[in-house]
């Protein structure tokens, strides 16, 4: 067997909608993983990856640390909002010096609007069948 070199990381948790994330955040250079893909294979879109990379960029930590997150539950743009929560409290983690700046740019905020549950007698959660008078 072969001994891996125990590395130090800073973990924290993130959550949004029903999606969490569970990352790991190493000092030095690595790549970023989400679920054993890199990231810009997992989030594809242009939008994610600048969504993605607002806490490294308001920290200036890009480049400098590397991630590996485990993302699961609800969907793409839930996990996307749960990692960007859990890279912001990891790098308050890492150095209590950011939270201010992550908490001006709103990254430090744990969005908490969840799916509203369906009530009886309604077809969603607040659509209603259509009236007829007659």
């Amino acid at each position: 067997m072969t001994e891996k070199k125990q590395e130090k990381f800073y973990q924290a948790v993130g959550r949004r909608k029903e999606s969490t994330a569970n990352i790991r955040l190493f000092e030095g250079k690595g790549e970023n993983t989400v679920n054993g893909k890199p990231i810009a294979v997992y989030f594809p879109s242009d939008e994610s990856k600048v969504t993605y990379s607002e806490p490294f960029r308001v920290t200036g930590m890009d480049g400098k640390v590397y991630m590996a997150v485990e993302a699961f539950g609800g969907g793409k743009s839930g996990q996307l909002g749960a990692v960007v929560l859990a890279i912001a409290r990891a790098l308050v983690e890492l150095d209590g010096k950011f939270r201010k700046s992550l908490r001006d740019a709103g990254l430090l905020t744990r969005d908490s609007r969840e799916k509203e549950r369906k009530k009886y007698f309604l077809q969603k959660a607040r659509k209603r069948p259509q009236y007829s008078k007659r």
